[in-house]
């Protein structure tokens, strides 16, 4: 019997990677993002040997009403068994130098969304009956602080690891298992978005960098996308019923704790 997870954030980055991964190990995929388009493509390039029918559809991780009715539409037409909470953004600025405005939208977007999409998305799995599962996307910086000129994104990344052990705790009653996982230095285009901020904010060039994000990864080299999306996979599958509440690091052994 085919099972359905939604993705949210998919259209570019680990999103897509999970997306993709997803797909390649036999789940219909629901293909979310802002961008519509860039939703699209990617699930019209996915794997469907088994003519699933993989979706795309639009999500604003912050509207609770659209993410509710994403999640509802899901559990009844589907059956909604996973919810990857994916969505995220960053700026890099010195902390003296945040602004309010980035603050928030950071916060809403990387915290307030994990909140409603997984409130949505349980909810559903609840009204229908459903031990499903969710996965939130933290990072190696919702673990330490001595991550430079990310002050906010850290503090909303530290918020998804502790609502990640909340949700947990309290869904497990309703046989719903909540993680998330911990990615370091990946390889996206964020990644080469905040290469070239902190190469102006150290008064460095780009290239320096990113030897020095791989000089601090033990296993030497940038992270993949897809190393972010096997790991997914894993906590998705059968053989991690039994994880919940966990913040499963995935970074080369750039943090360890």
């Amino acid at each position: 019997m085919s099972k359905t997870v939604v993705v949210t954030g998919a259209g570019s980055g680990i999103g897509k990677a999970i997306a993709t991964v997803a797909a390649q190990r036999d789940w219909r995929v629901v293909v979310t993002d802002i961008d519509l388009d860039a939703a699209t493509a990617v699930a019209a390039g996915l794997d469907d040997p088994a003519g699933l029918g993989h979706e795309a559809t639009q999500l604003d991780v912050t509207d609770p009403a659209q993410a509710a009715m994403v999640a509802d539409d899901i559990a009844d037409r589907l059956g909604l068994d996973a919810w990857m909470s994916n969505a995220g953004i960053s700026f890099m600025v010195p902390f003296l130098d945040v602004s309010l405005d980035n603050y928030d939208l950071t916060m809403d977007i990387n915290l307030k969304g994990v909140f409603i999409c997984g409130q949505a998305a349980a909810r559903a799995m609840v009204r229908t009956g459903r031990r499903g599962t969710i996965v939130n996307t933290a990072s190696m910086a919702g673990k330490q602080g001595r991550v430079p000129y990310l002050s906010d994104y850290v503090a909303s990344k530290h918020g998804v690891v502790g609502l990640t052990q909340a949700m947990a705790y309290e869904l497990a009653e309703h046989g719903i298992t909540v993680n998330c996982v911990c990615p370091g230095f990946v390889a996206t285009p964020m990644q080469s978005r905040e290469l070239d901020w902190e190469a102006q904010l150290r008064g460095t060039t780009p290239d320096k960098v990113k030897q020095m994000w791989i000089d601090d990864t033990p296993l030497g080299r940038l992270q993949q996308p897809e190393d972010v999306a096997y790991t997914v996979a894993f906590l998705l599958s059968d053989d991690a019923r039994f994880i919940t509440g966990e913040a499963l690091a995935v970074n080369g052994g750039a943090y360890m704790d």
